[in-house]
């Protein structure tokens, strides 16, 4: 060590200057790489570091010089590496993976041994302890656009593995944004922004990560239909009021949203000396006679649906032993699937006792606008000890809950609340979502399947395929440019599921997908051929090129585990 801080250094540098050297670490002594061995399959990433030893026996220090190092590998058939210690495995075999330096008495080095081998199952270096979806947002101008996400997944030991075609892709809001259940290639269906979901599931674990899927031109939800609820009430002219619900049918689901007091919604009364209506849907008694109360929506394409009710107005005030209904809590959130949340329906009276508790009472009826994610328990039966009022969540989201009363004059009271399963996304600073809240997938299975419809063959220019809804709104699904409409070149729509209470079997609806136009050519094989009932055929020929051509959709288990996601190909030549 003499040459470090004897005459040499009083010669190069000064005395000061040798003094000084003397006293601080200085010049690379060593080098040490970790770890020094790691196992991958091809396609697999794992982060090697290296620390560096400065100084002399009596003065020793360490750091980390990853990224001061030359990295190389010596097989690059078998894996690269990167100037930051990132390898990637290429093809199978073992390669010796060295970090060198230019040291203070000459070159040093280390190496670690990496392996790869051409399959396997499992993660490199330990199990999948976070997903990350890439990008992490993205934004597209206009429906039918596409973005490619992409999932990597970080194991126990830091490496990281790229599972995109090992998560199951879901987005938050078909009539916004779909993505390829396997492929996480989202497309853009209508304007606003969707969650884009990638879940891993391996050894009874599950590992979420999710982007945010934006499109910022496009149409948004339309409805084509609009129910209002109660169908008639009966008032007197002394001022009486009561509440009108609307619910507007979703033209890409087919299920029905509380579009009460909506910005599209406009609310009027054929003759408003009988009854006047605000525009929150709550009706006033004015005069005599009988008038219609009427919503009418605009969806923002221009298009307008409608409903209708009545109002029966007398002169002298009816008796009115049911003045009011409320329901408490006005909301509730739970945060795993399958919790549920009791509701309780309060009215007030006119007569002794003023207040009374509804919520069994058989002359009340709930009401859940998303029944097929979020059902609610009603007693329609009075039958003693039932649980009415009960929601229970299959999905994340919100349902309105809306309780209808019938007084014994036959007037009806309404009133609604929320009920909420967040879908919570990631922490900021990376981490996965904490324990106990509404990722889909983790605790149950949603009681929704969703149906995509696409053409497998070469004909762009008269094909239709279309399908009911599972209560019957004819053409929920209408794919194909030969619908009279718009109708896209890949279709989804949902279906709601069900679960036997006993054998906890999930089940849903025989779909009957109808196909016309073009040269048809057949069904995928997940579609059994029928006739426009439903009815499997038996016999060729299955199909007939003019058509129209039918098959069914089974959403039967397949080993225990409901067949939530469908994709149906129809051949159009």
């Amino acid at each position: 060590m003499f040459v470090r801080c004897g005459v040499a250094g009083l010669l190069a540098f000064g005395l000061v200057g040798a003094l000084a050297g003397c006293g601080n670490p200085q010049g690379l002594d060593s080098v040490v790489v970790s770890p020094t061995s790691q196992t991958l399959t091809v396609g697999q990433t794992a982060q090697f570091s290296a620390t560096g030893t400065y100084g002399n026996a009596g003065h020793a220090s360490t750091q980390n010089i990853t990224d001061g190092v030359t990295w190389s590998s010596s097989t690059p058939a078998v894996a690269t590496i990167g100037a930051t210690g990132m390898a990637t495995a290429v093809g199978a075999g073992t390669t010796t993976i060295t970090a060198s330096a230019a040291g203070f008495a000459g070159p040093v080095a280390s190496s670690a041994t990496l392996a790869v081998a051409a399959t396997g199952g499992g993660s490199a270096g330990g199990s999948i302890v976070s997903l990350a979806v890439i990008p992490g947002s993205q934004t597209v101008a206009a429906p039918t656009q596409t973005s490619q996400f992409i999932a990597i997944g970080t194991t126990s030991s830091g490496a990281t593995v790229n599972l995109s075609g090992d998560v199951a892709w879901s987005s938050s809001s078909s009539a916004i944004a779909t993505v390829g259940a396997t492929t996480g290639l989202a497309t853009a269906v209508g304007q606003g922004s969707a969650t884009i979901a990638a879940l891993y599931s391996a050894n009874g674990s599950v590992v979420a990560g999710y982007a945010t899927f934006t499109v910022s031109g496009g149409t948004t939800e339309k409805y084509t239909a609009v129910t209002i609820t109660p169908a008639l009430q009966a008032l007197s002219a002394s001022g009486q009021t009561g509440q009108f619900i609307a619910l507007g049918t979703s033209g890409t689901t087919g299920l029905q949203t509380n579009v009460t007091n909506s910005s599209q919604i406009t609310w009027s009364s054929s003759i408003p000396t009988v009854a006047t209506v605000s525009a929150t849907g709550l009706a006033t008694g004015v005069g005599v006679g009988s008038t219609a109360i009427t919503a009418q929506l605009t969806n923002t394409d221009g298009t307008v649906v409608s409903g209708s009710a009545a109002i029966s107005v007398s002169l002298t005030a009816p008796p009115e032993p049911l003045l009011s209904l409320t329901i408490i809590p006005s909301a509730i959130t739970v945060g795993n699937l399958q919790d549920t949340g009791q509701f309780l329906a309060i009215g007030t009276f006119s007569t002794a006792p003023y207040v009374r508790d509804l919520t069994n009472s058989p002359t009340v009826s709930w009401i859940s606008d998303v029944p097929s994610v979020f059902p609610v328990d009603t007693n329609s039966g009075g039958n003693a000890g039932a649980t009415a009022g009960l929601v229970t969540a299959f999905g994340s989201g919100s349902a309105n809950i809306i309780a209808e009363a019938t007084g014994s004059d036959g007037t009806i009271q309404t009133a609604s609340a929320t009920f909420n399963c967040p879908l919570a996304l990631p922490n900021p600073n990376g981490d996965p979502p904490t324990p106990g809240t509404c990722i889909p997938g983790t605790q149950a299975y949603a009681l929704l399947a969703t149906l995509t419809i696409y053409n497998e063959g070469l004909n762009t220019t008269n094909w239709v395929v279309t399908a009911a809804s599972a209560t019957g709104t004819a053409n929920v699904i209408h794919c194909g440019p030969g619908w009279t409409g718009t109708g896209g070149s890949v279709c989804t729509a949902t279906y709601p599921l069900t679960q036997n209470a006993t054998t906890q079997v999930i089940t849903g609806p025989a779909v009957v997908l109808e196909a016309q136009g073009g040269n048809f050519g057949g069904w995928s094989y997940n579609c059994t051929p029928s006739t426009s009932t439903g009815t499997p055929l038996t016999s060729a020929p299955y199909y007939t090129a003019a058509g129209p051509n039918y098959c069914v959709v089974s959403f039967a288990p397949v080993n225990g585990v409901p067949n939530s996601n469908i994709t149906i190909g129809a051949i159009f030549n």
